[in-house]
């Protein structure tokens, strides 16, 4: 069984998807790191070569479908990216079997762990002024509000506001659990 986890960028996949797969004895991928080795070269390059970001979601739902090829994928935890249930990407997942988990936390909680990278992926220290903060909270609820829609097509929308990352990968195994048992009836 696959279990993929979207969200908005920040929201904690990447964090909560290794504990959520320990906890189910399965493999964690993060795509972003899947497309990154696929295309060899980072995110922020691959996206630069096209117009549009649909153009890019295209060409990045092959490292998908090559991740979704891959027999140790099978039973795993993987982490999409924010227009995970969009385009390209929703394409590759209609032809797979998973259950689809939507991350949802407020706004001002994402801002708090925002993290940046350079162009080649490489992770940035970058203290935040309060103007930049309320900058980028005006930006992740304007993600929310365009991401959100996708998110509907979700199994689970999974609210992890103000719980640490064990607590959330936990919340979230116990509803899958809940949902696997009531599509099993």
């Amino acid at each position: 069984m696959r279990i993929f986890l979207t969200g908005v960028g920040c929201v904690g996949k990447s964090t909560i998807g290794p504990i959520i797969a320990e906890l189910l004895g399965v493999k964690f991928f993060d795509l972003d790191v899947e497309v990154e080795a696929f295309f060899q070269t980072s995110i922020e390059r691959l996206q630069g070569k096209f117009f549009n970001m649909h153009g890019y979601r295209i060409e990045a739902a092959k490292a998908l479908t090559h991740l979704l090829n891959r027999p140790e994928s099978m039973a795993s935890v993987i982490a999409l990216p924010p227009s995970g249930l969009m385009g390209g990407y929703l394409k590759a997942l209609k032809n797979n079997s998973g259950i689809k988990v939507a991350v949802i936390d407020k706004p001002e909680n994402i801002v708090e762990r925002i993290s940046f990278y350079d162009i080649d992926s490489r992770p940035v220290e970058k203290e935040l002024s309060l103007k930049e903060k309320k900058l980028y909270l005006r930006k992740i609820k304007g993600d929310i509000t365009y991401f959100g829609k996708s998110y509907k097509r979700a199994d689970l929308q999974v609210d992890i506001s103000g719980l640490e990352p064990v607590q959330a990968a936990h919340k979230i195994v116990e509803m899958i659990n809940s949902y696997k048992s009531e599509v099993s009836d």
